[in-house]
């Protein structure tokens, strides 16, 4: 058993029950703190786990975090409204959360202690035509899910033990589903209606499943030292895809699907950007799970299970 203390907030939700599973099975200590607004059971399977912890509680609820916070080494501050559409709904829940929380974590841990943040590669906003961002590219969010978590991103590099992830959209089957998420959505929508609607068809993105999130984050507390005070894009490489070409790869493995383009339609977020992973690659991260797997793996559960009563962010 590994005596490594972490702490993950957010961590019943899609990334985070996914994340916490992986490093209990591997043997750290995990706690999680989530208030469990979309799903009470995604952790349920854990509990059985003397490596594992579970408190329901607010991160806004400064004693508790005061409290967990001196009792771990490593904190994942994964809880957050995410996507577009549900932080226009609250804005000032959003920006409380996504943004005030993580200053208020940065004020209360110790220069020794790690911190794994999670922002979106959403913040490059609309990349050149011709160009992949990278690291250093200019950030310009324009939903305000992408502004609170390019500032929290800002403040998080100030800690000197602190690793920022920029994730790429992700897919695939988690404990606690979501089917709003891009690849996840159209998928549904051809299982269930045999055809797949799209709008700004030629917007770009880069995709990585949740598995693979899950294991750079592992991957990030096995080589911190070496990771430490950077930021990393972390998404599929050979994923770069316009909604078009992903919309076609879903009907390359799902039979008898039709195309719908919508021509008067705008997303909210407005991310058009192709993405460059070449700097986690380069020191050894690979992804395990291709757009195409995950696409099967998505078509076999919606044709077994109906997600329709699913909560999703918005």
């Amino acid at each position: 058993m590994k005596k490594l203390k972490i702490l993950i907030t957010g961590g019943a939700g899609y990334l985070g029950s996914m994340l916490t599973t992986k490093l209990v099975d591997i043997g750290y200590y995990v706690t999680v703190i989530d208030i469990l607004e979309f799903n009470k059971t995604s952790l349920s399977h854990l509990f059985v786990k003397n490596n594992f912890k579970f408190i329901k509680g607010d991160v806004r609820d400064k004693k508790l975090m005061t409290k967990q916070l001196k009792k771990n080494n490593i904190i994942i501050p994964l809880a957050a409204l995410v996507g577009a559409p549900l932080c226009e709904k609250y804005p000032r829940k959003t920006f409380d959360i996504n943004y005030n929380c993580i200053k208020f974590i940065l004020s209360k841990i110790k220069s020794s202690q790690k911190i794994i943040y999670p922002n979106t590669n959403s913040g490059y906003g609309i990349g050149k035509k011709n160009k992949f961002c990278d690291e250093k590219s200019p950030l310009n969010p324009i939903s305000l899910y992408g502004r609170t978590k390019v500032e929290a991103e800002k403040i998080i590099l100030k800690h000197r033990n602190s690793i920022v992830f920029r994730l790429a959209t992700v897919f695939g089957y988690s404990y606690r589903m979501r089917t709003d998420l891009l690849v996840n959505f159209l998928v549904n929508m051809a299982i269930r209606n045999k055809k797949i609607t799209i709008f700004e068809p030629h917007f770009r993105r880069n995709y990585i499943h949740v598995i693979d999130v899950a294991y750079a984050f592992i991957f990030a507390i096995e080589n911190f030292n070496r990771m430490k005070g950077n930021i990393y894009n972390v998404g599929l490489s050979n994923a770069n895809l316009t909604k078009i070409q992903l919309a076609k790869r879903i009907t390359k493995n799902i039979k008898g699907i039709k195309i719908n383009l919508l021509k008067n339609k705008k997303d909210p977020d407005k991310r058009d950007y192709f993405v460059s992973n070449k700097k986690i690659e380069k020191l050894g991260f690979k992804t395990s799970v291709s757009i195409d797997d995950g696409i099967v793996e998505l078509k076999n559960i919606f044709n077994i299970f109906n997600f329709k009563k699913n909560k999703n962010n918005y």
